[in-house]
């Protein structure tokens, strides 16, 4: 199991912008330099981001991307499924329906822990906290 891309990207986004002072917006291009990767690409993850509310899109002269105060403890978690979805580490784990063996599947106590450990894990890390830990962006 591995995190896409973009999830990954998001998480390198939502970081620098944390690291930014309160109120100040940025472009994609500045974005895409921060987190490493092709603007054109960003492009999907700043959509995903604002459309779950992470992030505020500013049209015009003055425009470009921005953490709103709201959102700047926002967890890994919250960042990961705003793009990725919901975690599920296997289907049965999606709802009592998908899988008729739930009941008594020796395994399925195991993947509802494990993916409780990844989801708990980033859950409780904060973008804030992370972007603490950064080099000072000039």
């Amino acid at each position: 199991m591995q995190l896409t891309r973009a999830a990954d990207y998001a998480v390198r986004v939502m970081m620098h912008m944390a690291g930014l002072p309160p109120g100040r917006r940025t472009s994609r291009s500045e974005l895409a330099s921060a987190a490493g990767c092709p603007e054109q690409f960003l492009s999907k993850v700043l959509q995903d981001l604002t459309r779950a509310g992470l992030v505020t899109s500013h049209r015009g002269n003055t425009g470009g991307f921005e953490l709103p105060p709201l959102h700047h403890g926002a967890s890994v978690l919250e960042v990961v499924e705003a793009v990725e979805g919901p975690i599920r580490l296997n289907l049965c784990l999606a709802s009592k329906q998908t899988c008729e063996r739930q009941e008594w599947c020796p395994a399925h106590c195991v993947w509802a822990r494990a993916q409780e450990a990844l989801t708990g894990v980033l859950r409780n890390t904060s973008i804030a906290e992370l972007a603490k830990q950064l080099p000072q962006w000039n």
